[in-house]
């Protein structure tokens, strides 16, 4: 009996609790596959698969925490849908980059975006008032439509920290509050990951197990993640946004 417990991947329940951590992480805030891809690196597998089967976590994240805005009453459609769209047909350029470089490569790159996210986050601009008026609609949503075709495309290639910069956008452009820019990510995260995740299916770059046990914790943490915020509002969001920068500044120092 002993030697059967010690025979038991070890993987598996901590990719479980990761992913519930990152579940929360990407739900209120962003920068979960910052954490996610060096881990799956980190167990053995190769930077395409890792980047392949992190992708099964970012859908499960992406699907529960719409399930749990949407119980709660919070929806942006049909914006996050011609949006999603548009980041869709972007997304599966972006993994065919992703599939194309090296290991060696990407690890740079992921390196590099990393340092850029950090640095996005720290030297945003000021929050705009809450009394502006939604920009959702004609020219508005035209150029969000050619923004997110580009964001897709960054999304399909790595994901990471791509959350901060959706939300971003949608806060000073669209003039979201931050509970309704998270209802709308994970709208347009879910649509464009599935496009890249097949993509990378196709090319057998997907470990199934990994990434199974990851999505389970995600599943969890974006569900009750997204009610918390709803009830709580954009107060807590914002101090998520902190604890997620700061344990990626550690993931930075530390790896």
């Amino acid at each position: 009996m002993l030697i059967s417990l010690l025979d038991f991947p070890w993987e598996y329940p901590l990719l479980v609790l990761v992913g519930l951590i990152v579940g929360i992480i990407n739900t209120m805030a962003g920068g979960g596959s910052l954490l996610t891809l060096p881990i799956l690196i980190f167990l053995g597998l190769p930077s395409s698969v890792a980047n392949g089967t992190n992708r099964i976590a970012i859908m499960m994240t992406a699907f529960s925490a719409n399930m749990g805005f949407k119980s709660m009453g919070i929806s942006t459609f049909p914006f996050s849908a011609y949006t999603g769209t548009c980041a869709l047909a972007g997304s599966i350029i972006g993994a065919h980059i992703a599939i194309d470089i090296n290991d060696e490569l990407f690890n740079k790159i992921l390196s590099v975006i990393m340092i850029l996210v950090i640095l996005i986050i720290v030297f945003k601009p000021k929050i705009v008032s809450n009394n502006l008026a939604l920009r959702l609609s004609g020219k508005h949503l035209r150029l969000s439509c050619i923004v997110f075709f580009f964001l897709g495309v960054y999304g399909g290639f790595v994901n990471a920290g791509i959350g901060f910069i959706i939300m971003l956008f949608l806060h000073y452009y669209n003039r979201m509050n931050l509970v309704r820019v998270n209802a709308t990510k994970v709208v347009i995260v879910l649509v464009y990951t599935i496009g890249a995740f097949l993509t990378f299916v196709f090319n057998d770059l997907v470990n199934y197990s990994y990434g199974i046990c990851l999505a389970l914790g995600t599943m969890i943490g974006g569900w009750n993640a997204s009610r918390f915020a709803v009830k709580k509002g954009e107060k807590i969001i914002k101090v998520f946004l902190v604890i997620s920068v700061f344990m990626i500044s550690i993931k930075l120092w530390l790896f």
